[in-house]
């Protein structure tokens, strides 16, 4: 059997004099799967979404992405490889404002040599790869060089989706992507994502809370089941 792309064993997470937070005894993701992990205001989604990035490290327990265990690199190290392997779709998208499109979307490959020579070997050029990227998520060519502050909402998010994708991460890890966008719009994004991700043979982590999108999904879970510090009346 395969080793899983992202593997926590006995998770425990709690700020400084605070109650634990994360108690997670197992969890998994496989290499191109698709899931949607249901977290909720306060279930500690943020924090768990921050030590898959090794932005911080448990308490307690392993976090292994591909086979590394995170907690025992460096932060520096930490750092490297998160931008190396993992790419991210936030809420509020956090583009640069006075960059251009294309400069926003080939943002992670001036960080990591891998993830460049990836586009390069894929497409020709990273600035190749940005622009495909975009048109196969919607984005018109035309608005390549405007400013990301000058775009839409919706224009934004696929921008930030080309983001996360350059370079075919193995991991990309979308939190709240679409809260902002209505259902049939939120739908068809979706599915631009999640052919992309086949295509750059990557494992999506979708965080929402809203379930109506979970059948689209390979596999479904929510965090305050999955997570034993959860209170029982939360779940």
């Amino acid at each position: 059997m395969t080793q899983p792309l992202i593997e926590l064993h006995d998770l425990g997470f709690a700020w400084p004099g605070q109650a634990e937070l994360l108690d997670i005894p197992h969890f998994q993701l496989h290499a191109g799967e698709s899931l949607f992990l249901k977290g909720p205001s306060g279930s500690g989604k943020t924090t768990l979404l921050g030590l898959l990035g090794g932005v911080q490290v448990p308490g307690r327990g392993s976090v292994r992405l591909l086979g590394r265990e995170l907690e025992k690199l460096s932060a520096s190290a930490r750092d490297r490889f998160r931008v190396d392997h993992t790419g991210y779709i936030f809420q509020q998208f956090n583009l640069l404002p006075f960059l251009s499109v294309r400069e926003n979307a080939t943002l992670p490959c001036r960080f990591s040599r891998q993830r460049s020579q990836r586009a390069i070997a894929r497409h020709g050029s990273v600035d190749k790869a940005a622009a495909e990227l975009l048109a196969h998520l919607g984005l018109p060519q035309g608005l390549l060089d405007r400013r990301a502050e000058a775009l839409s909402i919706g224009q934004q998010q696929r921008v930030a989706a080309a983001r996360a994708l350059i370079g075919q991460p193995e991991l990309v890890i979308a939190d709240e992507p679409t809260s902002a966008l209505d259902a049939d719009t939120r739908e068809a994004f979706l599915q631009l994502l999640f052919a992309e991700c086949r295509a750059a043979g990557s494992s999506l982590l979708f965080v929402s809370h809203d379930q109506s999108l979970a059948p689209l999904f390979d596999r479904n879970l929510s965090l305050l089941e999955l997570n034993r510090a959860a209170r029982p009346s939360e779940i």
